[in-house]
């Protein structure tokens, strides 16, 4: 669950103050800003992903799919084995093979991953970023910016960010560990415009017979 929520914050977020500009490449975070404009002006999304995890030889792991809802300071998250809900002051996380619901105390601030901070700018104070230039996949031109993280002692050394210069929202981002496992998150398709409602983001466990809780609040 943590790996999973630090893959989808790099992912999905770009907020906070503190800028490292000393070792960051003004044209990186132009780019960046850019994206982080866009989706602070979206009211709710919709968006499908991909998550795909290789081993230090490069032999896929495995692939889950899933898709993430945000509105409000509020997320929900569905993939392959679990589903994650906010609603801006719980976290229930669900684990569809154990029939089990953890429930945590959101406790919102910088040190706080969430989606909606992937698309905004968790990297001014996180990451030392530059741009890599341009490439083409199919149709879209994608814009590559090497990060790395300022804390030495995270368990990643390297978060390639990959943005569709044409619409200015993240492709797909890489995430390479010390250890040499990579994962690699996908957009396959995002709704700027969905009709989300609020009870998306609450658990109800009448829809779960005999599910069993782990209260942690």
């Amino acid at each position: 669950m943590k790996k999973l929520s630090i893959l989808l914050a790099v992912m999905f977020s770009v907020v906070s103050i503190n800028f490292v500009m000393a070792q960051s490449d003004p044209a990186a975070k132009s780019v960046l800003d850019a994206v982080s404009s866009k989706f602070k002006s979206f009211k709710a999304v919709q968006s499908s992903f991909s998550l795909q995890v290789e081993d230090g030889n490069g032999k896929v792991q495995g692939v889950k799919k899933g898709t993430v809802y945000m509105k409000d300071g509020k997320y929900r998250v569905n993939i392959t084995g679990q589903d994650i809900y906010c609603d801006g002051k719980n976290i229930w996380t669900y684990d569809k093979a154990a029939n089990e619901v953890t429930i945590t105390k959101f406790e919102p601030g910088q040190s706080t991953i969430t989606p909606q901070k992937l698309f905004t700018n968790f990297y001014d104070k996180d990451f030392y970023y530059k741009m890599n230039g341009e490439k083409k996949v199919g149709t879209k031109t994608l814009q590559e910016i090497e990060m790395t993280p300022t804390d030495k002692s995270k368990a990643f050394h390297k978060v390639y960010v990959y943005v569709d210069k044409g619409t200015k929202t993240i492709h797909s981002t890489k995430v390479l560990e010390k250890n040499g496992n990579k994962y690699t998150y996908t957009v396959s398709n995002m709704n700027s415009k969905a009709a989300i409602a609020d009870d998306m983001f609450v658990f109800d466990k009448k829809k779960y017979p005999g599910v069993e809780e782990v209260d942690l609040r």
